[in-house]
Formats: structure tokens, sequence, C-alpha cells
């Protein structure tokens, strides 16, 4: 890997460097940060701003808003008891006002606070019993109020360290930030309005006074006047310019490996084609002709195959593994959880003997003689056909000639498992899918490196999920309707978002409610699932689910990707007001698999707050997964778009992705237009790029450069 550039080794020493930083709090430093280096703290960010300005006579002063009064100090009223607060009385030509301090040192509070003197504090006004009052005023001075701090921006901060304390160290770093060689292009940045980038950086974290100290006070900081704004944009732009650079550098070393052209004969395809009970949709027909185009090419392909629930996806992963059966190579698709793979190898295994394919399946679980047969089989062409979990990375498991990688659910993995994978084989192809809808924004970020299909229509057939919000009072309704169902013969899902009870939050939990369904339809009835049971145990429930012999499986969010039972038309998700959109869909998209109409139930537990409302409601409106992760961006950001945080999905520190989109097109196309130029980053400006790169550590696009 290439050497991190001097200018650089600043920004990367400890914090502990830092005033303020020592062995006590450096750790709390770091896990607020995320990182134990300067930079860490250059990169964490206010998130709102105290504002100043408002500066009126005491009795305008409002409630519940920051004010800054000149006051003279009247009379302290100390407290013998600590736990009984020490009061000073202040006043001005309109009022009194109380300066209230809570286990305050008393010397402190009077060297502070002279009686007879003038002094400026600053800090939220409340009224107490009719009188106004400042509890713990965050600024007493007895300089002009000129001299005070106008606009003081607000940390994202953890238990321990303070908004001061953050400051302090922030202060201290800026003694490293230079001026850095520009990465940015000249005329875009003129255009844009953009200052320099320690410049922008500096300004963000020590917001310049307003020209005016007359205009009208901001009460919130982010985006706070013109030139916060473009400060913001600046550094979102540089490091979404470092993400899709490494993309860029990504994709052109896949595509400039050579690979294999998959051509195949069709005769396996004909077989398995007159044996699907179906047509396929247009959207698989198309996605399909991409696909076979790609595998023809003699390049290594490297496509996202993106599709909404039910869209059919599997099948057409399956047609592009025939290509390759066709052609004499193997396959392996490889899935995140025990469930999803054993459930895959189920499905696809009698459709592919019917054309007199060789099917393996190999998990952690599998060990001893069979786990040696399967590896026998694997190295020697025996399997054709590989389906399984993470184990198919182990170096124990060597393939005959590895042609087609197929990842499923590609945002449990990341980026540096795929291409793991992909050197399984000889410059193997690779096919990723997901069945979370994904906001262009976040493929961009994410899987821009690859090519995209989509497939945006369901197989014919399927049936609208009736989608109902039920109040938790009305639970007793829900559950003799659903009782009404299972005696007709359905089956249904009930799904909790903890496994045991919470005593700090107020949520239910599958073990409890398992115990209370059990006692209201009775034994035998319901089965019981969640993360910590053992795979043979999972296996063992489901197994009685799909036979029909458990009517009701009580779950956590296992079940949320990839479980397939036909007969399941009732999903009902308790404390639907706590998850995101995309998992409430993934979740409903358990039923309405087969031909009987299904119902999805939203319990939830009021109050709910204005966003959860609004989740409900689009819930509640559409089945579009597409637009529902849209939505889900907008509401929540993309911190958490799919539910919970998955290790393959990027995180941005400095670019707010809902907030910043339309900077992305515009990296993604500068990107590109310089990689296609300077591969290697040779030109004056690629070098200021590498600087650029190592800023934000993209350690793929280094470690390519160095080895280039």
């Amino acid at each position: 890997m290439a050497k991190r550039p001097f200018i650089l080794d600043p920004l990367f020493r400890a914090l502990t460097t830092l005033p303020g930083v020592g062995p006590k709090n450096a750790k709390l430093f770091e896990k607020l940060l995320g990182g134990p280096k300067v930079l860490d703290l250059l990169f964490h960010l206010p998130i709102d701003l105290i504002d100043r300005r408002f500066a009126p006579k005491i009795k305008d002063a409002p409630n519940e808003k920051i004010a800054t009064i000149t006051v003279r100090v009247d009379k302290h009223f100390p407290n013998p008891k600590k736990s009984l607060p020490y009061r000073v009385w202040c006043r001005d030509e309109t009022g009194t006002i109380n300066l209230t301090f809570f286990h305050t040192n008393k010397d402190w509070i009077q060297k502070q606070l002279p009686e007879g003197q003038l002094r400026v504090v600053s800090g939220k006004v409340e009224y107490y019993q009719g009188n106004p009052q400042i509890v713990h005023p965050d600024v007493v001075t007895p300089e002009e109020r000129a001299s005070l701090e106008i606009l003081e921006p607000i940390y994202p901060l953890t238990q321990g360290l303070t908004n001061k304390a953050v400051r302090k160290a922030n202060a201290g770093a800026f003694a490293f930030v230079t001026a850095l060689p520009d990465w940015l292009d000249r005329a875009y940045k003129t255009r844009q309005g953009w200052a320099e980038w320690h410049e922008a950086l500096r300004s963000v974290h020590f917001i310049p006074s307003p020209a005016s100290q007359n205009s009208a006070p901001s009460p919130s900081g982010r985006g706070q006047g013109e030139g916060l704004t473009k400060a913001r944009e600046r550094l979102a732009f540089d490091e979404l310019l470092a993400n899709q650079l490494t993309l860029a550098l990504v994709r052109h070393r896949q595509k400039r490996k050579s690979g294999r052209s998959f051509m195949g004969t069709g005769l396996l395809r004909e077989k398995i084609m007159a044996a699907l009970p179906y047509t396929l949709t247009r959207a698989q027909q198309r996605s399909l002709a991409e696909i076979y185009m790609d595998m023809e090419q003699p390049l290594k392909m490297l496509r996202l195959l993106q599709g909404d629930v039910g869209s059919g996806k599997t099948i057409v992963a399956a047609m592009a593994m025939i290509r390759v059966i066709e052609s004499g190579s193997q396959a392996a698709l490889l899935a995140p959880t025990e469930i999803l793979a054993r459930q895959h190898y189920e499905g696809l295994k009698p459709l592919f003997e019917t054309a007199g394919i060789r099917v393996v399946a190999l998990s952690g679980r599998d060990k001893g003689k069979a786990r040696d047969l399967i590896l026998q089989q694997i190295a020697n062409g025996g399997a054709q056909i590989i389906i399984g979990t993470h184990a198919i990375f182990q170096d124990a498991v060597e393939f005959q000639d590895l042609g087609l990688a197929v990842i499923d659910e590609q945002h449990r993995f990341g980026v540096h498992q795929r291409l793991a994978l992909s050197e399984k084989g000889k410059a193997a192809d690779v096919l990723v899918m997901t069945a979370t809808p994904i906001p262009r924004t976040l493929t961009l970020t994410s899987y821009g490196d690859m090519d995209v299909s989509r497939l945006d229509e369901k197989p014919p057939g399927r049936k609208p999920v009736d989608t109902r919000l039920i109040p938790s009072e009305k639970m007793d309704e829900m559950m003799a309707g659903i009782k009404r169902q299972l005696d007709a013969g359905a089956r249904a899902y009930w799904v909790c978002p903890l496994v045991e009870e919470s005593e700090k939050l107020d949520l239910a939990a599958a073990t409890e409610r398992y115990d209370i369904l059990k006692h209201f339809y009775g034994d035998g009835v319901v089965g019981l699932i969640h993360g910590r049971l053992k795979p043979d145990e999972k296996d063992a429930v489901m197994e009685k689910f799909v036979r029909g012999d458990l009517k009701i499986l009580v779950a956590t969010t296992v079940i949320e990707v990839g479980v397939n039972v036909p007969e399941a038309t009732i999903m009902v998700i308790e404390h639907a007001e706590r998850f995101g959109l995309s998992q409430l869909h993934q979740l409903r998209g358990r039923v309405g698999r087969g031909g009987d109409k299904s119902y999805c139930f939203l319990l939830y537990y009021p109050p709910v707050g204005e966003t959860a409302k609004e989740r409900l409601s689009i819930m509640r409106e559409t089945e579009d997964g597409f637009l529902i992760a849209e939505k889900d961006l907008e509401l929540r950001g993309a911190g958490d778009i799919l539910g919970t945080k998955q290790s393959g999905m990027l995180e941005f520190r400095l670019a707010n992705l809902a907030e910043h989109a339309g900077l992305i097109q515009a990296a993604r196309d500068d990107a590109r237009l310089i990689i296609d130029r300077d591969p290697m980053l040779e030109s004056e400006r690629g070098k200021a790029l590498r600087v650029l790169l190592y800023l934000f550590e993209r350690d793929q696009a280094i470690k390519y450069l160095g080895s280039g």
C-alpha cells in the first residue's frame, strides 16, 4: 500500500495530543467520535447552534427562549442544604431575574457574580412561580456583549463529555489544520461558491458572526446562513467525491481484468423454463438479457440485481447460474443466514435436478465426514452449484472452476466480501441481489462500482396485502379475528422488536408475547423463533410452521428477509411505530405469497410521534418498495435506511444523503471522468486526489493505487 502523504500526518495524531483530552476521557472521545485521531474530531460536525443575539430587557424575556441580558447583581441567597438551589437576584431598569445554581461551588458563584457589579448573562429563560429565572447560565461575563460568542455550535455528545470539552479539544485540533492541495475542479468550485477545504472546515466549527448584529436571530443552526450552508456543501462533496472516486477505481480495476465469456448452449435453460409453472415477467426477461450480455463479454461481470419483495430475483439468478453450468463451470449462491440458504437450496434443488444439475449446500453446521464429502465434491467438480452461507468464504473451500458468484442480500456482506468470493474462481463473474429496494442516492454511493438491473414489476397473480393500522387497545379484537382465520386454515407471523422484556424500553418482548398467545390460542399452536436460538432449533420451529403443525410463529426480525411460506397470510407487527419504513415493508413481504388474501396488521402503541404517524400512513397507502425506500430516506436519513445498520452500507460523516442528494451525481460524473483520463492519479490534480483518498481513509482505492 502506498505511504500516506506527510502533509496529513498531523491530522492522524492521537486525540491525547489535544488540550483537555487525557487518559481519563480519551476513551469517551474515541467512543463518541468512532476513532482515536485528531481527524475524527474534526469530522465530528455540530448538529445545531445556540444563537445569543436576542438581547431583551428582563420584562421582555419570553419563556423557554435563549436570551442574553445585561443585569446588575443585586443579592446572593446561598442555601445551607446542598440539595437546594443557590439563587442570585439580578435586576435591570425593567425588573428582576433569578440566576439559579444546583450543586455549584459557592466561591465560584460569588467570584463570577459580585454584588453591585454589571454582568452579561446568557441562557434559557424559564418562569417559576411567575418570576423569570435562568438555571445555570451558559455564559456569565463582565465584558461587553460584543465580545460574546454570538453563535455557539452544539455537538452530538456521549455521557461523560460536555459540549465545552468537545469545543476545547476542537480549538486545539485546528492547530494541526493547514491548507491542503485542492482536489476540486477549479471552475466547478468557483461556480458553487465554495471556499478552500480548511476554510470550510473552520467555518463549520467556528461559525462566523453575522454581518449584522441586528439581523433576525435564527433558532437552529443547520444551514445557518448561506456561508455555513456552502461550507457544509463543500465538505459533503469532498466526502462524496472520495466515495465515488473509490468506486470508480474499483470498477476500473474489475473491468480491466480479463474475464471469461459464458455463451452457454441453451439446452439446460430450455429444460428449466419448461419446468417452470409460470412465464417470466418483462422485467425479469429484461434483467436476464442484461446479465447474459455481461456474461458473454470477455470481462468480469459486476452487476446488482435490485428487486422489490416477491419480484422474482431468485429465478433470474438461477437462470444466470444455468448459463455458467452450460459452459462447463461452477456457480455459487451465497445467503446471509442459514435459514435463507436452506430455503434457497430446498426451493432450487428440485428445479435444477429436472435438468440433471448437481447441487450441494454448505454452511457452518456441516461437520466431519459430511463436510469433507461436500468439500471434495466442490473441489472435483462433482457439485455444479453450491448454495451456502459465509462458510463458502473459508480457505478450506476450493472450487474446481467457479465461474459465477451470486450474493443474496448484499447489504449484509459488503464490498470486501463480495470481492473475496469472486477471487475463489478465475475471474469469476459476480451477481449481487438485494430484496431491499434502495433509493437511487444510496445505490450510487454504495454500489457505484456496479451495473444495475432493476425488477420493477411483480409476477401476475400476486394479490395486494390488506394493510391495517391497529391501536393497542384493540388488540383483543384483532386476536379474536385472527383466531377465526386460523380456524379456517390460515397461518400467521407475529413480529416483536425484542427477544426479552427490556427494563429501559417499554417494548413487547417475543418471549412474553409467545406466552400470552400460547395461553390464548392453546398449546401446540404457537411457535417462537429468534436470533438467540441455535440454528438447528430455528430450523425445527420453522419446519413445523412450514408443515402447518404450528399456526402462529412469534418471531423477532430474524424472519425479515427471504423466508417463504405461501400458506402464511397474516402478519402482525407489534410496536410498528418503532420500525423503519423499509423494515416494515420487508416484514409485510413475508405474506401475500400464495393465492389467498393476506393481511398485515400494524399494531401501534399511542402516543405516536408525527414521523411515526407518517411512516404508518405510507405503509397503509402503498406497496411500492422503491417509493417506500425513498420516503424512508427522506424521513430518517441514510444512517439506518435498511432497518438495522448493515456492514455493507456505507455511513457518511460529513455528507447527509437526504440533504446532499443533488451533489452525488456531480461527484459520480467527476470521478468517472478523472479515472477515464488518469486511472493511476498521476497528474497534478491526481496527486491532490490521492490526498483526498487518504483523508477519508479509502483503503480500497489506496491499495489499488499502491499496487498499480
